[in-house]
């Protein structure tokens, strides 16, 4: 019994004195319920939507007006459908309401009257809820309106128009995301055990002691995995676009360009991981914590982003999958967009430098002194 007791007792003292041990046990699961708790919403989303006014009745004003009261709807007015369309082109509404200028006539002599809706096909879950809520919003409107006198059959309908995606495919919009996660996987966990591997195999030894720089260490482990991604990409893209014919709107020089930097954003992160940490398993954890779970919970892939706490949606500003997948999303379905194209290559880019950066610092050109004490303990171990 007591050398069972002084066995338990080694343990717990060796699993107190394991970072690694404490981090699976309470880091990783604090850090995913988070996230699940504040990050994911699957309820009701709020969501923007842009409101055209054609009928000047002053009755139909109080329904405009209910669309901004709504706690699902952030309502923006327009005068005219080009600033619609632009406004969903850079993502700024998910969807409009044009109510046309018979709409008031037709309600007051008893026929039917409709609200013609547009919505962004490119995000399935949210053009459906700019349909319901859209429906919704009128219908109460008209409860407690002056046309209610006549409800003995439904007097407001929607006529759906939808963007860039007709069919609502929901395909359409997650296999091009899809290339993102597989890239974030690429850039991030692999390479988050490349100088970690170095170090625990002792080849790292061996290489500092020839005439090598920081500068070639670091473009000696970017290059070759740089290379295994944008071949990666052109497989993906080919299997979306000829295999499972999922349409292609915009460049392939530009998608490329732009892949380039994402990929380079990803090295830097796992890169950075593996140089800081020097452990191949705890790299491999932490590398899932910030690159697999965020990419596929927090960029908006999934989840909409709008539809999560404000910390949450400033936390998914520093996530370069975010602006991956808004990028290639419209590059796929709504083809090439400016400022979208440009926004988030910019964004990116100044992510890519940044760990670039803490990479090259990181990159440790000198052996650790060893003291006495891990010398004396390797030899216990020999």
């Amino acid at each position: 019994m007591r050398i069972l007791l002084a066995l338990i007792k080694k343990e717990l003292k060796q699993i107190s004195r394991d970072p690694l041990t404490i981090i699976i046990a309470f880091i990783l699961p604090l850090i995913s319920f988070m996230i699940y708790m504040y990050g994911i919403n699957l309820d009701s989303v709020k969501v923007t939507m842009g409101i055209k006014n054609d009928d000047c009745s002053p009755e139909v004003a109080t329904l405009v007006k209910s669309f901004g009261h709504s706690k699902y709807v952030n309502s923006i007015n327009f005068d005219n459908m080009k600033d619609i369309e632009k406004a969903i082109l850079k993502s700024k509404i998910k969807g409009a309401v044009v109510i046309p200028n018979d709409f008031s006539s037709k309600l007051a002599r008893g026929q039917q009257a409709s609200l013609f809706v547009i919505t962004d096909g490119s995000e399935v879950n949210t053009a459906n809820y700019v349909q319901s809520y859209a429906l919704s919003i009128a219908n109460q409107w008209l409860a407690t309106s002056k046309y209610r006198t006549n409800m003995s059959k439904q007097l407001v309908t929607t006529e759906v128009r939808t963007w860039y995606n007709p069919d609502l495919n929901s395909h359409h919009f997650i296999m091009p995301g899809s290339i993102a996660i597989t890239m974030t996987l690429i850039g991030i966990l692999l390479t988050s055990l490349v100088v970690a591997r170095e170090w625990e195999r002792g080849t790292m030894e061996a290489l500092l002691s020839t005439n090598v720089k920081a500068i070639h260490i670091v473009l000696g482990k970017y290059i070759p995995y740089f290379i295994i991604g944008m071949l990666s990409l052109t497989f993906n893209v080919f299997l979306c676009v000829v295999v499972f014919n999922i349409p292609f709107r915009g460049s392939f020089l530009v998608l490329f360009l732009i892949s380039a930097i994402f990929l380079f954003t990803s090295l830097g992160i796992g890169l950075l991981v593996s140089t800081v940490l020097k452990n191949q398993f705890l790299a491999s954890m932490v590398a899932l914590s910030l690159g697999f779970m965020p990419a596929l919970m927090l960029s908006g892939l999934i989840y909409p982003i709008n539809s999560m706490p404000k910390i949450f949606q400033y936390l998914t500003t520093v996530i370069p999958p975010r602006y991956y997948i808004a990028f290639i999303q419209s590059e796929f379905m709504a083809g090439g967009v400016t400022e979208i194209r440009i926004a988030n290559a910019f964004y990116l880019s100044l992510l890519g430098l940044f760990f670039f950066g803490l990479v090259y610092k990181n990159t440790q050109m000198r052996l650790e002194a060893v003291s006495p004490r891990k010398i004396q303990n390797k030899g216990a171990k020999e």
